[in-house]
C-alpha cells in the first residue's frame, strides 16, 4: 500500500510514457519546443510494464493513467497497454492525449484493453486552435474524438484549458457542442506547469469564472462531495442531467486532501505530487541487476511516505517546479 503521513493512500498511478508532443500549446512548452529527454534516460516497454505490475501486485494501484508529453507518439503504447490489461487484478486503464492520431489508433487500443481516454481541446474555433497551439490539427482532434467514441473508449472526456484574450468567451459554447456529441466536459484552471514561465495567478481564468459564463445559458446542479470522492474535478449536472460538466479548480479550490496519486515520470522518477519539487529515482533501481521487485516497492513505498500535505498553489509566493509538463505528466 502508499501511504503518507497524513493517511492518504494512493490507488491512482499516472505514468508519462514521453516527453515528447506534436503541439506546442502557449501555457505548456514554447513554441521551439524543448531539450527531449535522451533515448537511454527514457523508461524501456519492460520496464514501464514492470513498475506498472509492481505498483498493480503489491502497491494497491487499482488505476493507471497513460500521459505525456503526448502518449501517442510512444511508439510501443499498444503493447504496453495490452500487457498491463493482463495483469491481476487488471487495473482500470485511461489514456490522456491531445488527440492527433487517435483517429489511426483508437480501435487498436480498444482492442488492447484500454478503458477511455481524456482529449485535450480548448477551442471549437480552427484559427483560435492554431495560435493556442501554434499548429493547425484541429480537424485532426474533432476526428480522434468522433474515433474513440466509435471505439467505445468511454466515456470521452475533454479536457479544456480558457486563456484570458483568446478561448475565455467560449465555455458556454464548448458545454453546448460536448452536450451534443455525448463528451463529458471539464475545465481546467491554467496551471504554472510552462517551461517559459509565463502564467500569472492574476491573469487566470477561475473556476468562478467558469461557472459564471456556464450559467448564463445552463442550469447547473452540484453532485455534491459524494459523488465526487478523490476525484479533482467538482462536478454539475447540466439542465438536471444526465449530461454532466467538471471544473478543476487546482489552483483556487485545492483538493490534496483528498489526493489519492501517484506519478511515474518517463524516465523512471516518482513524484509524490504533479507540483512537487523533489522525484525519487525508480530507473537506478529498474537497472540494477539484483534489485527485487519488493525493493523496488520498498523505494516507491518511503518516496509516498513523504509526501506533503499540499501541492503549495495556494500560496501565492508558490514557486513554479523545475520541469515543465511535458517531462512530468499531467
Amino acid at each position: 500500500m502508499l501511504i503518507d503521513t497524513y493517511g492518504r493512500v494512493a490507488t491512482d498511478l499516472r505514468v508519462s510514457l514521453t516527453d515528447r508532443c506534436n503541439l506546442r500549446c502557449t501555457y505548456c512548452m514554447p513554441e521551439e519546443g524543448l531539450q527531449w529527454l535522451a533515448k537511454p534516460d527514457l523508461l524501456t516497454d519492460d520496464e514501464i510494464v514492470r513498475l506498472v505490475r509492481i505498483a498493480v501486485t503489491r502497491l494497491g494501484i487499482e488505476e493507471i493513467r497513460f500521459t505525456g508529453g503526448e502518449p501517442l507518439l510512444r511508439p510501443g503504447l499498444v503493447g504496453i497497454v495490452e500487457r498491463c490489461a493482463a495483469l491481476e487484478p487488471r487495473p482500470r486503464m485511461s489514456l490522456t492525449t491531445n488527440g492527433i492520431g487517435l483517429k489511426r489508433t483508437a480501435e487498436a487500443l480498444k482492442v488492447a484493453g484500454l478503458d477511455r481516454v481524456n482529449v485535450s481541446l480548448d477551442t471549437l474555433r480552427p484559427d483560435v486552435f492554431k495560435t493556442l497551439t501554434r499548429r493547425d490539427r484541429h480537424r485532426d482532434v474533432l476526428e480522434g474524438l468522433e474515433a474513440a467514441r466509435a471505439a467505445g473508449l468511454t466515456p470521452v472526456k475533454v479536457n479544456t484549458v480558457l486563456m484570458p484574450g483568446l478561448n475565455d468567451d467560449e465555455a458556454p459554447d464548448l458545454l453546448a457542442w460536448a452536450v451534443e456529441h455525448d463528451y463529458e466536459l471539464r475545465f481546467i484552471e491554467q496551471m504554472p506547469l510552462d517551461a517559459q514561465h509565463g502564467w500569472k495567478r492574476e491573469g487566470m481564468i477561475t473556476a468562478g469564472d467558469i461557472l459564471a459564463s456556464l450559467r448564463t445559458r445552463f442550469d447547473l446542479t452540484d453532485e455534491g462531495s459524494e459523488q465526487r470522492g478523490s476525484a479533482p474535478a467538482e462536478r454539475w449536472l447540466v439542465d438536471g442531467g444526465p449530461h454532466r460538466v467538471g471544473v478543476i479548480a487546482s489552483v483556487t479550490r485545492p483538493f490534496c486532501a483528498a489526493c489519492d496519486r501517484t506519478r511515474l515520470t518517463a524516465d523512471g522518477q516518482v513524484r509524490t505530487c504533479l507540483f512537487a519539487t523533489e522525484e525519487t529515482d525508480l530507473r537506478a533501481a529498474l537497472r540494477a541487476a539484483d534489485r527485487t521487485d519488493e525493493e523496488i516497492a520498498r523505494i516507491w513505498k518511503l518516496a509516498m511516505w513523504g509526501k506533503k500535505a499540499g501541492s503549495g498553489l495556494d500560496d501565492p509566493a508558490f514557486l513554479q517546479p523545475e520541469r515543465p509538463m511535458s517531462a512530468i505528466g499531467g
